[in-house]
């Protein structure tokens, strides 16, 4: 067992909680505070939160802190679950007491953990760091300043959003994005998923489709399409996954030359404006046709596929506009373009049958 006492100063915050602040030598912090790092478990489940380190970043911060007059004024923030008894000395300030049994860490790292990893290979034994320490009554609530505190902050909004399911208690802004982002995470770490492994995230670098885009399809469905009509029941994960999950496998069943294997670069159905846009296929073939299996899908995906520009070819969007396969790129107007070519291409397909049967 190991005992570490620092003199702090406490500042008085929200109620029932305690925040302070000491100095200490970057090894003290290592010794007694866990940089623990995003991965996913052999089940998909999330652990850690931290992403992962940036050599470039380090060395450059090791480059600046191994000079002499180097100074570090901001603090690196570390909670704490446990392990941490306070005395009160005098006015404000505190004694601080870390125990650290058998090797466990009881902190873990919130913010800073660059600069911790930098000062970690320089030997400057009297050099100290600020350290802002606050205690969370579980890991949940963590979490959950790890997002509120990096959130305005220039770290990843890929690792932001992945780390959105499992928390609780966040502001309001986030619970659309948390929904869909729960989604998601179904769609890419459940096995029989069609876009299993397929989603790129900060814990899945090596997806090809865009794991903003497939939020943003989420969102869109749960605020005026087919996802809407499913919040209502109590298992809306399950339904929205399940209907997520039966269309995309539709669309490989399709297009399966414009879809398996492929990249953004070389087929705009797994572009983030063609993910964007099919989602709204998706709704409309919700809507009109009732579908929510693969094989009702792929009755209108078939319809609609000789309207398609995927990956080569060209695009028809207006009367005015006719672009090459590739010429659809990932901005609001023309994801809006696009949505509108396919929705009205998919409307008059439908409609050709009951033409042909009262000519």
């Amino acid at each position: 067992m190991t005992i570490y006492r620092f003199t702090a100063v406490r500042a008085q915050q929200a109620e029932g909680h305690d925040v302070f602040v000491f100095a200490a030598h970057p090894s003290d912090v290592l010794s007694f505070a866990e940089i623990d790092r995003v991965a996913r478990a052999d089940d998909g489940q999330l652990r850690g939160f931290q992403r992962h380190q940036v050599a470039s970043h380090i060395r450059d911060i090791r480059d600046y802190l191994a000079r002499d007059d180097a100074l570090l004024p901001n603090a690196v923030i570390v909670a704490f679950l446990d392990s941490v008894k306070i005395r009160n000395l005098r006015d404000g300030v505190v004694e601080v007491e870390i125990v650290a049994v058998d090797g466990a860490k009881p902190g873990f790292v919130v913010d800073g953990q660059q600069r911790l990893t930098a000062l970690s290979g320089i030997e400057k034994p009297n050099f100290q760091v600020f350290v802002s320490a606050l205690v969370c009554k579980d890991y949940n609530e963590l979490r959950q300043q790890f997002v509120l505190i990096n959130n305005t902050r220039p770290l990843p909004k890929t690792l932001i959003y992945e780390l959105l399911p499992n928390v609780e208690g966040l502001p309001e802004r986030f619970t659309q994005r948390k929904f869909s982002a729960r989604i998601v995470d179904l769609l890419n770490f459940t096995r029989g998923s069609s876009m299993y492994g397929e989603i790129r995230q900060h814990t899945n670098p090596t997806g090809v489709i865009s794991d903003t885009a497939m939020q943003r399809l989420i969102m869109n469905s749960a605020s005026d399409g087919a996802i809407r009509c499913l919040m209502k029941y109590e298992d809306r994960d399950d339904r929205a996954f399940h209907l997520v999950s039966e269309f995309f496998q539709a669309v490989a069943n399709v297009f399966g030359p414009a879809w398996k294997g492929m990249t953004p670069r070389f087929s705009r159905l797994r572009h983030g404006a063609g993910i964007v846009a099919m989602g709204f296929v998706m709704d409309h073939l919700f809507s009109i046709e009732g579908a929510t299996e693969r094989h009702q899908f792929e009755e209108g995906l078939r319809l609609l596929a000789p309207y398609t520009a995927w990956t080569s070819g060209q695009w028809r969007l207006e009367a005015w506009d006719t672009r090459p396969w590739n010429g659809i790129q990932n901005t609001p107007s023309d994801i809006d373009l696009l949505t509108r070519y396919l929705v009205s291409s998919l409307k008059k397909a439908l409609r050709k049958p009951h033409r042909v049967a009262n000519g």
